[in-house]
């Protein structure tokens, strides 16, 4: 069988396996019941709905003919880096300085990884982005997230 969509298929394949290994993974909680369901129910459901969308892409790039094979690019190291760097310090950085620096810091470095970067738009972004999340998660769930460092928090 020859494979027409390279991207198609790797994507599949990840997708497959990714889906499989959540799948697997939420089978050591309890799954409940339909209308009890247990803390494994819904990681379970939407596993399984990811490797079957896995399938799906999979099955597609077998069966559907793209000019040229449809390849898989380089690798784009810089992105990939730095946004995980960024997403690293985020984990250290909330508990230590706070929402209203750590998110910012994440949202700025995050958009620097791209090449569109834009001052003014990442730090718009970044108080757009810290002002929602203190609505949302302090403010409306009262969830218990530093907002300021914990050197000036009181």
């Amino acid at each position: 069988m020859k494979i027409k969509s390279q991207k198609d298929f790797w994507s599949g394949l990840m997708f497959i396996a990714v889906g499989v290994m959540f799948a697997w993974g939420s089978t050591y909680y309890s799954m409940g019941a339909s209308a009890r369901p247990g803390p494994g129910y819904f990681p379970f459901g939407l596993a399984l709905l990811m490797a079957i969308l896995g399938g799906m892409v999979l099955f597609k790039s077998l069966t559907l003919e793209v000019e040229g094979g449809d390849p898989i690019g380089a690798w784009a190291w810089k992105p990939l880096l730095v946004i995980n760097g960024a997403v690293a310090i985020f984990g250290w950085a909330l508990p230590h300085l706070g929402m209203v620096v750590s998110l910012p810091l994440l949202v700025i470095l995050s958009a620097a990884a791209g090449s569109e970067f834009h001052w003014k738009d990442a730090i718009l972004n970044s108080i757009v982005l810290t002002i929602g999340s203190w609505i949302i998660f302090i403010w409306g769930l009262k969830l218990t997230i530093p907002l300021l460092p914990s050197f000036l928090a009181s």
